[in-house]
């Protein structure tokens, strides 16, 4: 159901599942990206909660190329819907530290002409087999706050199970996880 595609050799990566295209942010993906972090509604659940000005947008964009740099295999994508070539948002997967621990979250957002699809869950999808068979993870985690149902919902189908609550960053955050032994059970199709 869900291909990974990836030149030999080369370090950019691109991942497809049968509606979506996921691949690397490039310097044309900016106002894209502007688009999405200036909106309330799409911010309200992350980090602490505000919108992102221009030059913030253009802080996170060059946030996304160094984590490309530390982190080849990893990092931020960007969604295109490949009927049409449209950017519906990112998603990807992300070294995070949780209590001490270094952990990859799969984390996904979508602009909100574009919630209630299904986009989200299907990149979640595609991002839990790259971290299981490609990264050779064991576990993997989303970081989600208590009030996005809608991304709590996307870590349960998925087959993602509410470990515990902390807190980041001021904020009460829910960590979600996925161990390879129950995504083999749930999700390898």
């Amino acid at each position: 159901m869900f291909h990974v595609k990836r030149p030999e050799g080369a370090v950019t990566m691109k991942l497809e599942s049968e509606r979506l295209l996921l691949r690397r942010y490039r310097d044309e993906d900016f106002e894209f990206l502007f688009s999405l972090v200036k909106k309330p509604q799409v911010m309200r659940h992350i980090g602490e909660g505000t919108t992102k000005n221009r030059q913030l947008a253009l802080e996170f964009l060059y946030w996304i190329y160094r984590s490309y740099r530390e982190h080849p295999r990893n990092g931020l994508m960007l969604l295109i819907r490949k009927e049409d070539g449209k950017r519906i948002g990112h998603a990807g997967l992300v070294e995070q530290t949780v209590d001490g621990t270094k952990e990859l979250e799969v984390g996904y957002w979508l602009a909100p002409e574009f919630w209630g699809m299904g986009y989200a869950r299907e990149a979640a999808a595609v991002l839990c087999r790259e971290g299981f068979k490609e990264h050779g993870r064991n576990r993997l985690i989303s970081l989600i706050q208590p009030g996005n149902t809608a991304s709590r919902k996307v870590a349960q189908a998925i087959g993602m199970n509410c470990e515990k609550e902390l807190m980041r960053g001021g904020q009460p955050v829910l960590v979600y996880v996925l161990t390879k032994e129950r995504w083999h059970g749930v999700s390898d199709t």
